[in-house]
């Protein structure tokens, strides 16, 4: 009875103190940093709400489930948003606001005109800046109207997020329902996933899923260096995180050494891969074109069009920084109706400017920027790439000047190839092993060698040799990951460049694979005898057993090399060693 009735005590106490924080307003928001995991570019902030005053209530988790339990969660959650509109137009926010809205207020009818007319006219905030977090922890019970709703905001230009992916109820079924732009990763997913292979497939999973689905990966809650790392190394879109910045009172951007960290891990893959595709920034490519500002009329837009008829696109432009951009297409789309022009002429140009444009860093490599490029939907596909130099507008590149330039690095790319495994040959071996030295960096040199590739040769001729060259030219790309460098020094002989010292594992993978594979390019009665019979170099009769594979694996976990003649001489020194064993074999230097 007594324990009853402590309970109806709690439960006053925390109605009371729910109102006092929805009449008081006793909440005040931060503001935490989404950056790019390419180029550190700021993609915008999540709004957040903390309880400002004492209170029994001490997090905003539990102040969202105190207000649950009393039927206050849509007056808190009004709370939340006027607060935190109001204080990112207060901040003269630049980019993206994140904001949270419960699932289950998404079941609302009335919803899209609530957020449009109540928050975002009154607080003068264009819709295609909001980005709606859906939290996926409440378990949505009419889903037909929260479907329907969907749609509807969608039609009105609302942008979606799904926010604690890998934390929730509906998981994927929800994603598939909502198709968000952004796709959120909740925290637990992402600690400690540099120590956690099942954490790094399942991101690499919704990575390779977001390619398909044309949404955004987001990973929340980075705290350390090495989970920066991985998610870097994986593909990640965006982060944020504490490691990043700490939630804020004022716009706050990603820390400095975080910064430089994040290039450094950039910079360190691109390194690997040495072909002109990577030399090339997209900043060689960019030109200054015309722009407008914000509050340039429409009517005024019309006429500069019609007075420019090549002017395909214009970037609006505020403080130097990029708001929007127009096209003639989506332009004459809005205004080629019967009314079209009478509702919009008077209106700025920031009425109906496109807000969801592709923008990359002046100095991303245009390899990057094309696979960004072609990866838009169909209607944007071939709409100018607006560039940005320390987030501020620098200029567009057409999407033909793009094509043309990598076409054009593609053939002088190719000479650098090996004409029948198509990976790089001696020059970008050598500019990758000079890379590694130069930079003292933490590497691995895995050099790869077929033992009695000769006498096979000799047996089952040169187009059989040429397979079995195919067939570990293949083996390496699919056992060595995006990002660390793979070359074919000229016949047998191939090299792997990794920038660390945990080969161990990947050379284990290589032997046993290739050892599997082999078999089948040699006949059964040779495989049941265990060799082949042909003239050794001095012209005698020898038996030479089924070809297998040497791995010679030097780093500089103990001697730093000067240069790539004294890093050859070791190899060579550590793969003949490799070659007296019998069978396949590696040895980690």
């Amino acid at each position: 009875m007594e324990m009853d009735l402590m309970l109806e005590d709690m439960d006053k106490i925390l109605y009371e103190e729910v109102c006092n924080i929805i009449n008081n307003n006793s909440l005040s928001t931060v503001f935490q940093p989404i950056i790019s995991l390419k180029d550190c570019t700021i993609l915008g902030y999540e709004a957040l709400s903390r309880v400002s005053e004492k209170s029994y209530i001490t997090s905003s988790e539990m102040l969202f489930e105190v207000a649950d339990r009393f039927n206050k969660t849509l007056e808190i959650e009004e709370l939340c948003l006027k607060n935190a509109l109001g204080n990112a137009r207060k901040n003269k926010l630049q980019g993206k606001l994140f904001l949270n809205i419960n699932s289950k207020n998404l079941e609302d009818v009335n919803i899209s005109n609530k957020l449009k007319e109540q928050f975002l006219e009154s607080y003068l905030i264009n819709i295609q800046n909001i980005i709606i977090e859906i939290t996926e922890r409440y378990l949505i019970k009419n889903i037909e109207n929260f479907s329907n709703n969907i749609d509807k905001m969608k039609n009105n230009n609302f942008i979606f997020a799904m926010d604690d992916v890998g934390a929730g109820y509906s998981g994927l079924n929800l994603i598939a329902e909502v198709k968000p732009k952004y796709i959120k990763l909740d925290m637990k997913l992402i600690r400690n996933i540099d120590k956690d292979s099942t954490k790094q497939a399942l991101v690499r999973g919704m990575y390779e899923f977001s390619k398909q689905s044309h949404s955004l990966i987001i990973a929340e809650g980075i705290e350390t260096k090495d989970e920066l790392s991985t998610l870097v190394e994986i593909g990640v879109h965006y982060g944020q995180g504490y490691l990043i910045q700490e939630p804020s009172a004022i716009l706050s951007p990603a820390r400095e050494d975080i910064i430089n960290f994040v290039d450094m891990l950039n910079s360190k893959e691109s390194n690997l891969y040495r072909s002109n595709l990577e030399k090339i920034h997209i900043k060689s490519l960019c030109k200054s074109n015309k722009t407008i500002s914000s509050n340039m009329l429409v009517s005024k837009v019309d006429e500069l069009l019609k007075h420019e008829p090549n002017l395909v696109e214009i970037c609006v432009v505020e403080n130097e920084f990029i708001k929007g951009i127009i096209t003639r297409r989506s332009f004459y789309s809005k205004l080629g109706w019967q009314y079209g022009y009478s509702i919009y002429s008077s209106k700025p140009i920031s009425a109906i400017m496109n807000t969801e444009f592709l923008y990359v860093d002046c100095n991303t490599p245009i390899h990057k920027v094309i696979n960004l490029a072609m990866s838009r939907s169909q209607e944007t596909l071939y709409d100018y790439i607006t560039v940005t130099n320390k987030s501020k507008y620098y200029g567009v590149v057409t999407v033909k000047e793009l094509i043309e330039k990598v076409m054009e690095l593609e053939v002088q790319n190719a000479k650098y190839l090996n004409p029948l495994t198509e990976l790089p040959g001696n020059i970008m071996i050598e500019e990758n092993l000079n890379n590694c030295i130069q930079n003292y960096c933490n590497y691995s040199v895995l050099y790869f060698d077929i033992d009695n590739f000769k006498a096979y040769n000799d047996v089952y001729g040169f187009e059989n040799g040429d397979k079995v060259i195919i067939i570990l030219a293949k083996i390496l790309r699919k056992n060595i990951k995006d990002g660390h460098f793979i070359g074919h020094i000229g016949g047998d002989d191939f090299i792997a460049v990794f920038l660390n010292w945990d080969v161990e594992e990947v050379c284990s993978k290589i032997i046993n694979t290739f050892d599997k594979e082999v078999t089948g390019c040699y006949k059964r009665e040779d495989l049941e005898k265990g060799y082949i019979m042909t003239a050794n170099r001095h012209g005698v009769e020898e038996k030479f057993p089924i070809i297998s594979l040497s791995i010679a694996a030097v780093t500089n976990k103990k001697k730093d090399y000067i240069n790539i003649y004294e890093l050859a001489e070791e190899s060579s020194k550590l793969k003949k060693r490799c070659k007296q064993m019998v069978g396949s074999n590696y040895i980690i230097l």
